[in-house]
């Protein structure tokens, strides 16, 4: 098939190109309670190829380069894909961008993801995340009310009309699940999780706090007054502030001057009272999607940029090294056992409808499904309702973190981070 597309392109006279080419195979197990409802097996191979095309300005300006893609299967005949092609080179003028120099040619043999979610078998796999799924659903009051799990197992070959020939595969195990208690209120709370491994301590760990966190819901109050609260948050609401972060130190931010961040600059701020923020970069691949080495790399030390990070074209506009797109993030500090770092008075906010971290404003929040109001004798109160709002511009140069650490694909670091003095408007 590789052979047919090159012939293909070569046919529509397309010069610049670049293949991606993904053969994914996965198990997915859907359930109902407890009983397994559907069981499915996928294996599917697909082909982006991305085409590159040069555009001479009439008015004798700056040249351009601009790109498009489509994506092939195998099925399709020799005159399908003259056609996906041709059409995807024409429309290619159209979104003319400056001119930029492609990722530099890379060639490697295959590197092939070691470990038991790599290597045994998708359905044994699925089977044990599945009585890890359901281990700690033990309780008549909380239960597990629907699960999905899928394994997925991908091989990645990348190839460019300059030169790159890389390949490597890697394994992911993700999925959701609905935990509901009906008494004294019929409540459900949905949850996600992603792993690189197979993390089965990790996600009964996950479940068996979901399903007490559904317990408290059904019988929370709403009581919570409107005021300014110092806000425990926990699990991915840590993770998506830290992002933060990384967005904002992203080229495709500082090219437009969305972001004004520098490398060497002090951006948690220049009086750090609280934790000062060490972040990594974490590759969670061995190349970008356009054949781009990735490593680990620092991010913040003591709260200043280390890096300017991100795909080709912007770090070629930015005149700094190209580094691949990254996902995941590792904080490296920590502080206090998170029950220690809960003490009140504060308000734990555990679950939302939808939080969100806005990373031109510096704001963050979400309407409260579960929260508990932390009283200076360490009483916990379940509450619902209202909403938080806050700012890390204002917040961040006071941070405190947990010692507990938590693990998901794209977020290593600390369980728990108080940020005080935060905006809550009550019910």
């Amino acid at each position: 098939m590789i052979d047919r597309i090159k012939q293909a392109l070569q046919d529509c006279g397309v010069d610049l190109w670049r293949i991606n080419d993904v053969t994914e195979e996965s198990a997915e197990l859907f359930f109902v309670k407890k009983q397994l409802d559907t069981r499915r097996f996928k294996d599917v191979r697909k082909f982006e190829v991305t085409v590159f095309r040069d555009v001479r300005d009439p008015a004798g300006g700056p040249p351009q380069r601009g790109f498009t893609s489509v994506v092939l299967l195998s099925s399709m005949p020799d005159g399908q894909l003259r056609q996906e092609l041709n059409s995807a080179y024409y429309a290619a003028q159209f979104a003319a961008n400056p001119y930029f120099d492609l990722a530099d040619p890379v060639q490697a043999p295959l590197k092939k993801k070691t470990g038991p979610l790599a290597q045994e078998p998708l359905a044994d796999s699925a089977q044990r995340m599945a009585q890890s799924l359901f281990a700690p659903d033990v309780h008549e009051d909380a239960f597990l009310n629907s699960a999905e799990i899928f394994i997925t197992r991908t091989q990645h070959h990348i190839l460019s009309s300059n030169g790159t020939n890389v390949s490597y595969t890697d394994a992911k195990a993700n999925g959701e699940f609905v935990v509901q208690c009906r008494e004294p209120e019929d409540v459900e709370i949905h949850n996600t999780f992603s792993y690189n491994e197979l993390e089965g301590e990790a996600l009964s760990k996950k479940v068996a706090g979901a399903l007490s966190f559904v317990r408290d819901r059904a019988r929370a109050q709403r009581i919570l007054k409107s005021g300014r609260y110092d806000v425990v948050l926990s699990g991915n609401a840590v993770s998506t502030v830290l992002h933060y972060y990384m967005d904002r130190s992203a080229a495709f931010m500082v090219y437009p001057k969305y972001s004004t961040w520098q490398v060497g600059e002090k951006v948690q701020g220049q009086a750090v009272a609280g934790a000062q923020l060490n972040l990594d970069l974490c590759a969670t691949a061995p190349y970008s999607e356009e054949g781009i080495p990735m490593v680990d790399r620092p991010l913040l030390r003591a709260g200043e940029l280390q890096v300017i990070h991100g795909p080709n074209r912007f770090c070629r506009y930015l005149g700094v090294t190209p580094t691949g797109g990254y996902q995941k993030l590792r904080c490296e500090n920590t502080g206090k056992p998170f029950e220690e770092l809960k003490a009140g008075p504060c308000l734990w906010a555990v679950t939302f409808s939808d939080f969100q971290m806005d990373s031109m404003s510096g704001h963050f929040g979400g309407e409260i499904r579960l929260a508990y109001l932390i009283d200076e004798n360490g009483k916990a109160t379940p509450v619902t309702g209202g909403s938080i709002n806050g700012s890390l511009f204002e917040a961040q140069e006071d941070l405190e973190f947990s010692s507990d650490r938590y693990e998901t694909v794209d977020y290593s670091g600390p369980y728990g981070m108080k940020i005080k003095n935060v905006s809550v408007a009550g019910v």
